[in-house]
């Protein structure tokens, strides 16, 4: 029991570590190349079961080498000043494209407003990486294989279905907290804050043009345990504001 929890325990900081990132580099098997690793820079966006999902054009090389052979892998690592002390996440899986680019357009464009216009063309297409192995490297001697269930989070469908209600609630009538959000687990006193998603782990702000992540202190499943979480972080943020 103890070892599953403790599996369980490194494949959600390994989870949390992806979610708290958006730029990963690619790696596709080149055909041009008869199989040698091609590496690429990927914005990416997780979907609800954790996977990351990437908007890429029929016409790029790493495309070309998907449609060839799936299997890839793609590594979520920060600029440090020591880039080997610092944590990283490999995600290993296959790619394979979604038949409905408007599905998840909205969820991807709330992360990335920047790729509207590659939305917008016809050849870019929307690439789900499903996760089948997790290397995580929390930093010195901390380096581990997560398996894949290991790193999934739970199963909270009626969540992601409430995503878009709740976010709109949220914005627009708690902006006030989303503020005070930011201030309690950030430190920053913001102008402009708008909920852009949510999950079982917590929820992304945009604040003043920057994306923050803020984590629940234990998993929510539903949009009840997700309002329960949300006001009890709200009563923890005015406990602490100053007088």
């Amino acid at each position: 029991m103890a070892d599953t929890e403790h599996a369980l325990a490194l494949g959600k900081e390994a989870r949390q570590f992806v979610r708290a990132h958006r730029n990963g580099v690619l790696s596709t098997l080149s055909k041009r190349l008869d199989g040698f690793p091609f590496g690429s820079v990927s914005p990416y966006v997780l979907d609800h079961s954790g996977n990351p999902v990437i908007l890429i054009s029929t016409l790029a090389e790493h495309t070309k080498n998907i449609d060839a052979d799936p299997r890839v892998s793609l590594i979520v690592h920060p600029c440090a000043e020591d880039m080997q002390a610092a944590g990283r996440v490999t995600l290993v899986g296959r790619a394979e494209r979604l038949p409905d680019k408007t599905a998840f357009g909205a969820r991807y464009l709330r992360y990335l407003p920047q790729a509207e216009g590659y939305f917008a063309m016809h050849d870019f297409h929307f690439y789900r990486i499903v996760v089948e192995d997790v290397r995580y490297i929390g930093g010195f001697g901390k380096i581990h294989w997560i398996r894949p269930e290991r790193y999934a989070p739970p199963p909270a469908p009626a969540l992601a279905a409430a995503e878009d209600d709740i976010l709109a609630h949220m914005n627009a009538d708690h902006a006030h907290n989303l503020r005070a959000y930011c201030r309690h687990v950030h430190g920053v006193d913001v102008l402009d804050a708008a909920m852009i998603g949510i999950d079982c782990d917590g929820f992304d702000v945009r604040a003043d043009g920057h994306v923050l992540r803020v984590d629940f202190p234990a998993e929510v499943h539903d949009p009840e345990s997700a309002r329960a979480a949300l006001v009890e972080l709200a009563r923890q943020a005015r406990a602490a504001a100053p007088v």
